[in-house]
């Protein structure tokens, strides 16, 4: 069974790709609805918050656990492999899904740290995130080890996870990312334009027409739930210790109240809406 986990309803969007993508695996999904947002909170709490929900995972059989919220991941994710996995589920394996999106920006494997192939192409590169992965730095720094000659502009989206997850439509949105496109066009670097605009929050694929309409035409946009799902699937392939063959079954658990879980689940597939409160929350 695979673990997926977020600070609320975004890694939803991670989720049915993976459905689709791997149809006969087992996953478990938890949104710890009741501490959203994580992306405003301090480094230390995101990285407790995504401990205990690893841990919860591992506890209910997951081998493998896709952490499918880009704060807790870009916070959490080496310090989790480094030092608790290693202590506490050394068999196991957690995953972060802000990986496939840095390796499709830089064309590199995450293993390839190499800054001496020379010959890379110049890129400039938009990374729309929430509060706290920008003040991580983790694209930036991630996206220089491996492809120094990128320029990345990474762009604070204060409040959109948030609005995404009250279930905003595109006129509530298309403000809120008017005036964070218009940030990135005020940015020192940004003469030049974009090749690239990513968009690095689990919740943001459903602000996408926002995003497209605000955004040069010729900047590509870039959103992770293909290429999270087609990493994932590569990767099962590679390390078949950590595949669980199943039979489909898909479970949601959440840390909040079900009855109230509305807003962005009304745009989402029925069987992506039924969600059970865990024990003890």
């Amino acid at each position: 069974m695979i673990g997926v986990f977020d600070s609320g309803s975004g890694g939803l969007t991670i989720l049915s790709e993976l459905i689709a993508t791997l149809p006969e695996r087992d996953f478990l999904y938890f949104g710890d609805h009741a501490r959203a947002p994580y992306g405003t909170r301090p480094a230390e709490e995101v990285y407790a918050c995504t401990e205990e929900a690893v841990a919860f995972l591992l506890e209910r059989g997951c081998r493998l656990v896709l952490i499918a919220c880009n704060t807790a991941a870009a916070v959490a994710l080496r310090r989790l492999q480094q030092g608790w996995l290693r202590d506490h589920a050394p068999a196991a394996r957690v995953l972060g899904v802000h990986v496939p999106l840095v390796e499709a920006i830089t064309g590199r494997r995450w293993g390839d740290v190499s800054q001496h192939h020379g010959g890379g192409r110049e890129r400039r590169v938009a990374v729309f995130a929430t509060p706290r992965t920008v003040a991580s730095h983790a694209f930036r720094t991630e996206i220089g080890l491996r492809a120094p000659e990128t320029t990345v502009v990474e762009i604070a989206c204060p409040g959109l996870a948030e609005a995404i997850e009250a279930g905003g439509d595109e006129t509530t949105l298309q403000p809120l990312v008017t005036e964070y496109v218009r940030t990135l066009a005020n940015h020192p670097n940004a003469a030049a334009g974009f090749d690239f605009a990513a968009l690095a929050c689990t919740h943001y694929p459903f602000a996408a027409g926002a995003f497209r309409h605000a955004l040069p035409s010729a900047t590509a946009l870039l959103m992770q739930p293909a290429l999270v799902a087609r990493a994932l699937a590569d990767y099962l392939r590679r390390h078949p210790a950590q595949d669980d063959p199943g039979n489909g079954h898909v479970r949601l658990l959440t840390s909040g109240d079900p009855d109230h879980l509305d807003g962005l689940l009304g745009r989402l597939a029925p069987d992506l809406r039924r969600f059970e409160r865990i024990s003890g929350a």
